[in-house]
This record gives structure tokens, sequence and C-alpha cells, in this order.
């Protein structure tokens, strides 16, 4: 019962892991490149990306995936088309509007800040989304009918492109808009492949299809597209307010230091952020794999099944995020010294430990909230992540004149346990089930232990490296000493240890001896 939600996340969490890298490359390129004044700069423009290709967007992607696989399904393939088609036309009005809009209000808006250097990269972000929005379409498509695959081959141009240019353009002297238009080239080079894939693998079959079952197409009416323009917006809207309001949560910082602050100092924060966030990868990936579990196991009205897969949720992100987040703490500026090749980024250490901490957070909020989309309850999350931002904002006026970005991290900490403690106790009632509050404190217990060793280590790069290698060793012994590794744990070790390769051996046979500690 339990290898579902760890099988998928695994395989979840080496995919997005691999895509992960090529924003770490190009985030850690523009940093060295720029410093902590340009990285500052590019910095502000990255939440403003996201808002605009959010909105741009309308959150339509994940809608054309539900009707694609739902019309697919039932070998309707004349709505198949029809789906990707409208969708895909209001994209691109979309998208162009939003560009033009984000062009005029550039100079206001960098002013605003008072970075008047940030004028033109705004106006530049303009570039980005007309691309975007087509690349969204067409992979919500993929989506839809399986093709994984091209997904990835997508990303994958997206990345290539977006590194190459930037890093071009940036050593040419383009300076920051020189990363930004690095970041619209990638979706464009995106934009042709997922164009030449969605011919070759989608459209040219399905019509194929759709002529053998009818070779007079229906035609539709305005009045009809229009009906179905609103049957996607009104699924893909709470879609877009999630959207937006979890990117405000991350970014809001980033924002408030940008008002208050120098350029130098929302470079600090944004080169401690995306580091804190490496915990979200695995979040994600339990995430991903627990909405369609949860839902099978209500569907079958199965509640020890039900509660099985909830513990299961909560454990593994507990296991893996816990110790992780530990470790960033307390290793924070050799972390920061490796990641930016020198001491550049070192002013943002603190800020990194205290995110830490708030990440940590974010992850427990994440797996609740994929439980309660699961049990029926959608609104929950969205709610409580908007009330969630409002007090990130409010707390982040206060506190960042006196703290500066450290403020800023406090800010966003709080808010993410404020947002974690109520949906988590909301999804524990919806479900009815009460944690194991004696197995989750030996995984903390066993979390400050190894963090108590580290403590003793030198703030060096060698002691980083040191305690990479020792800390997954150190921990699940203290963890079997302590009784916390469960035979489950061990199972999922086994799982993982197939991904790794030519290391499974080695890794199996390190599992293997700390099998015998495990209980049941």
């Amino acid at each position: 019962m339990t290898s579902k939600i760890a099988k998928g996340s695994i395989v979840i969490l080496l995919g997005a892991f691999l895509f992960r890298i090529g924003g770490w490359i190009y985030r850690v390129l523009m940093a060295n490149l720029l410093g902590p004044a340009g990285y500052g700069i590019l910095g502000l423009t990255f939440p403003s990306q996201g808002f605009l290709m959010i909105i741009a967007g309308a959150g339509l992607p994940p809608a054309i995936a539900k009707f694609v696989a739902e019309y697919n399904a039932k070998k309707d393939y004349v709505m198949v088309k029809r789906v990707i088609s409208v969708s895909t036309k209001l994209m691109i009005i979309l998208g162009i509007a939003a560009g033009v809009i984000m062009y005029l209000i550039a100079e206001p808006l960098a002013l605003g800040f008072h970075k008047p250097e940030a004028i033109l990269p705004f106006k530049l972000i303009g570039l980005i989304t007309p691309f975007s929005v087509v690349v969204g379409a067409l992979r919500g498509s993929f989506q839809g009918l399986y093709q994984m695959t091209n997904i990835l081959i997508t990303r994958a141009f997206e990345q290539f492109f977006m590194i190459t240019v930037a890093v071009g353009l940036v050593l040419a002297g383009a300076y920051v808009a020189g990363a930004v238009i690095g970041t619209a080239a990638g979706y464009l080079a995106a934009m042709i492949a997922a164009i030449f894939l969605f011919k070759k693998h989608v459209w040219n079959k399905i019509s194929n299809k759709h002529d053998l079952l009818s070779r007079a197409e229906k035609k539709f009416t305005f009045r009809e597209d229009l009906g179905l323009i609103k049957t996607l917006l009104l699924f893909s809207i709470p879609v877009v307010i999630t959207g937006l309001a979890e990117l405000a949560l991350y970014d809001m910082g980033t924002f408030v230091v940008a008002y208050y602050m120098p350029s130098e100092a929302v470079g600090y924060y944004n080169a401690a952020s995306p580091i804190a966030r490496l915990p979200l990868i695995i979040s994600m990936a339990v995430a991903t794999s627990v909405l369609p579990a949860t839902s099978e196991a209500m569907g079958l009205k199965d509640r020890h099944l039900l509660h099985t897969y909830i513990l299961q949720s909560y454990r593994y992100v507990t296991l893996s995020v816990l110790p992780l987040c530990v470790g960033i703490v307390i290793f924070a500026t050799p972390i920061l010294r490796l990641i930016y090749f020198g001491p550049s980024y070192i002013p943002g250490s603190v800020a990194l430990q205290i995110l830490a901490a708030g990440m940590l957070f974010f992850t427990l909020y994440t797996i609740s909230s994929s439980i309660a989309q699961g049990l029926g309850k959608p609104m929950l999350p969205m709610i409580v992540l908007i009330v969630g931002t409002t007090i990130d904002l409010g707390l982040s006026i206060l506190i960042v004149p006196y703290f500066g970005i450290n403020g800023a991290a406090i800010a966003t900490t709080i808010a993410s346990f404020i947002i974690m403690a109520i949906v988590g106790l909301k999804t524990l009632q919806l479900a009815k089930l009460k944690l194991p509050l004696g197995d989750f404190g030996r995984i903390i217990i066993a979390s400050l232990l190894m963090g108590v060793v580290f403590l003793f280590f030198p703030q060096t790069l060698t002691s980083l490296i040191l305690a990479m290698i020792i800390a997954p060793f150190l921990y699940i012994g203290i963890l079997s000493v302590i009784g916390g590794l469960k035979k489950d744990d061990v199972r999922a070790l086994y799982k993982l240890g197939t991904k790794l390769g030519p290391l499974s051996g080695y890794f199996n046979k390190i599992v293997g001896f700390f099998e015998r500690f495990a209980t049941d």
C-alpha cells in the first residue's frame, strides 16, 4: 500500500531534480557574472516574470490537460482539437496583451521600487510572455495525452538556450538586460520545439483519427467557443489564484527589500532564497503522488488506506526535509561560499538560515494542501494561502526597515508556519486522523542530534563536504538507535537504491546494515 507514495515520489523527485539543475546553473552564473547589485536587479525581475506569466496564461495549462485527457479517453477527437485550438488562441491574445501592459508599466514600476536601472529589464520581460503562453498551452496538451517526454524535451530546449544566450549577452556587455533576453530566447526555442513536436505527435494523429470517424468536422459558433472558454476559465481560476498567492509568499520579501534597500541587498536575499527552497523539490514530489492516492482511497471508501497514505506522506517529507533544513541552517555560510564561488553573497547567510526553517514549514503545508485537495476540499489551502500571503506582506512592511533582509526572511517564516499549522490541523480533522507524535518526535530528535554534532565543525568548505558525506549515515544511525527507523523506510530506501545506477550496490549494502535496527 505504501509503495504507491514512495515509488511515485522517487520517480518524480529524480525528474524534478534534473530539471532544477538548469535553473540553478542560470542563477549561479548570473549571480557571479552580474555581482550583487546586478543580480539584485535581475532578482527583482524573477517574481515579476512569474506573476506576468501566470496572469497571461490564466491558469489554462492544467485545464487543457484535464479536458484533453477526458475527451481523448472518450475518443472525442473533435473536442480534443477544439479544446487545444480555442485555449491556445485565447492564451496568445492574453500573452500579447500582458507583454504590452508590462512594457507600459515598466518605468513607473521600476521607479516605484527606487530602481531606475530596472526600467529596461522590466520592459524586456514583455518579450517573454507571448512565447511562454504558447509553450504552456502545448505542454498542457502533451500532459493531457500523457506525452511527458515531449514536455521534458521542450524544457531541455528552454534551459539550454536560456543559459547560453544569457551568458553570451552578459559577457558581451548587455548586463541585466542580456540575462532577461536570455530567458526570452529560452522560451522562444522551447516554443519552436513544442510546435514541431505538437505537429508530429499530436495534431496529425488526432486529425487522422478524426478523419476515420467523420470526414465533415463540425463547425462551432463563436458563442459555443465562448462557452468552452468559460468552462476552461472556471476550472483555471483557483489555479491562478493559488499560483499567484504561492508566488507572492515566496517573493514578497524581494519586493519589500527592493523598496526599502539598495540593489545589493536584493541580490543577497535572492542568493539565499533559492537555496532555502531546495526542500520544496522533495515536498512537491510527494505532494504529486499523494493527491491521486488520497482521491483513490476516498473513492474506495477505505479509511485505513487513506490514513496509511497520509501518514506515509508526512513521514517521508519529515524524514528527508528536516535534516536537510538543519544542515542548511548550520552550514549556511560555506554553502553560499561554495555555490557562488567566493564570499560575495555571505551577507545573506543569516537570511538563509531563517528561510530554511520557513521552507520546512512550507513543505509540510504543501503536503497538507495536496491531501486536502484529494479529500475534496481544494478551497481550504487556497484561502489559507491568501491569508498567509497577506500576513507575509504586512510583517515584511513592518520589520524590513529595522532588520533588512533578515526581516523579510522572518516574515516569510512566520507566515509559512501559520499556513502550515492551519491547513495541517484542518486536513487531519477532515481525515479523522491523529499523527503518532512519538514517531515524529524521534525524527526531530535524530535531526537535532545530528545538528549538534555538526555544530563543532568549522565553517569551511572542507567541513561542508565532509558533513555531506557523513550526514546520511549519522542521521540514519541515530534514528536507528532511538527506534525511529521503520521497515517501510528501509523498503523506500531500497527503491531509491534501484535508481542510483552503479552506486546501487554500495547503497543497498549500507541500507542492509541499518535494516537490522528497523522496527515495524
